[in-house]
């Protein structure tokens, strides 16, 4: 996501390592911030027992984060087979997804962005669909009937209004669903973030917007493109709550993420949550980040690793063994072949069905170039 935008150049002698501290320095700084919220220090002790999920949640939240982080290590194999198309990695960033998502119910609305794979499938998109999607395939193009999950969205910050939209017609309805939307730190320099904070707040709207501050813009680091320190203080300007919290920690993000959700049902609004994060792998399978910044980078950030993080803190609780996990992560490796077995299953589209999920009711125009595409396939 990205705003201001830049054309990747080589990095001069230098830049890449004062990017790189600039950001490791900005992550640190925020753990030190009396508004970060963090339950689980990068070593797995815990800060705040007081809020600390039920065990069952705990575990529950791994389970997802395992499921996410094996989907993206398989998408990048697959890129390489030739079996999935451009697919934008999210690994070192499933505790910001999951623990946001987890929060969520099928009931309620979920708008991600081309990133937010790893939400998606917390909330119960299939695998196999996903798999489709990200293979541009037709099988993946619309989302199962009984989820509120849009299509993860490619422009920058549309999404954010229109989820606003969605928490009102919720409303107006009746019901007490709430609609979550997720944006980049790049993303909430868009005109659409501050009209969508502003829209939900005038409105009081049942909305929860996930700002995930993962250091990078594609190739410009987020101290580049705005001189906000703590981007969650937006929020203040639009007079709603706004929550920082470590976005590394699974146990954090679902517990600040919780209470905006329980906020939002009970009439109280719409919360801005920031979530203190870094984006470890390329911007998508295609980029080729050593153009404006070094794999030195990467070194310090294993070790606020969010899987091992919440694997640490289980491990030193009880609540995991080397045997429950072992079984957990055979069933993720077997769950996600059958799926991929289902998707490679689905045949090959036509040319025509481009046009078949644009609209509900096909308009005259659509079907006029349906019917040029079948006579044109049929020569």
């Amino acid at each position: 996501m990205t705003s201001p935008k830049s054309v990747p150049t080589a990095p001069e002698s230098g830049e890449t390592d004062r990017a790189f501290q600039a950001a490791q320095a900005a992550y640190d700084a925020a753990q030190q911030d009396d508004r970060m919220v963090q339950i689980v220090a990068p070593d797995g002790s815990v800060l705040r027992p007081d809020l600390l999920p039920a065990p069952e949640i705990r575990l529950e939240l791994y389970r997802q984060m395992r499921r996410a982080r094996h989907f993206d290590e398989r998408g990048w194999v697959l890129y390489r087979q030739g079996r999935l198309g451009v697919f934008p990695p999210f690994g070192g960033m499933e505790a910001s997804q999951v623990g946001t998502a987890a929060a969520l119910t099928k009931n309620d609305w979920l708008f991600p962005t081309y990133r937010d794979t790893g939400a998606a499938l917390t909330l119960g998109l299939p695998i196999a669909r996903t798999l489709a999607y990200w293979r541009t395939s037709p099988h993946g193009w619309h989302m199962p009937a009984d989820l509120k999950v849009l299509p993860f969205y490619i422009p920058i910050a549309t999404q954010y209004p229109q989820a606003v939209g969605a928490a009102l017609a919720e409303r107006r309805k009746g019901t007490r669903n709430v609609a979550m939307a997720f944006i980049g730190d790049g993303g909430s320099s868009e005109g659409d973030f501050h009209e969508a904070l502003n829209f939900a707040g005038a409105l009081n709207a049942p909305c929860v917007f996930i700002l995930q501050n993962n250091g990078w813009a594609i190739s410009v680091p987020t101290r580049t493109q705005t001189k906000a320190t703590d981007l969650s203080r937006r929020a203040d300007g639009y007079g709603i709550p706004g929550v920082r919290v470590d976005g590394n920690d699974a146990l954090a993000t679902y517990h600040v993420t919780a209470e905006a959700v329980a906020r939002a049902r009970n009439g109280e609004g719409p919360t801005l949550i920031e979530t203190v994060t870094y984006r470890v792998k390329p911007h998508t399978v295609a980029d080729d980040p050593s153009r404006y910044r070094t794999e030195a980078e990467l070194e310090g950030w294993d070790a606020k690793d969010p899987v091992l993080r919440l694997r640490t803190h289980l491990l030193n609780e009880g609540l995991l063994t080397e045997e429950t996990e072992a079984a957990l992560l055979a069933e993720v490796a077997a769950e996600f072949e059958a799926a991929l077995q289902e998707a490679d299953s689905y045949p090959e589209p036509t040319p025509a069905e481009i046009l078949d999920h644009v609209f509900a009711e096909p308009t005259p125009q659509l079907q006029k170039q349906r019917e040029q595409i079948l006579a044109e396939d049929a020569q």
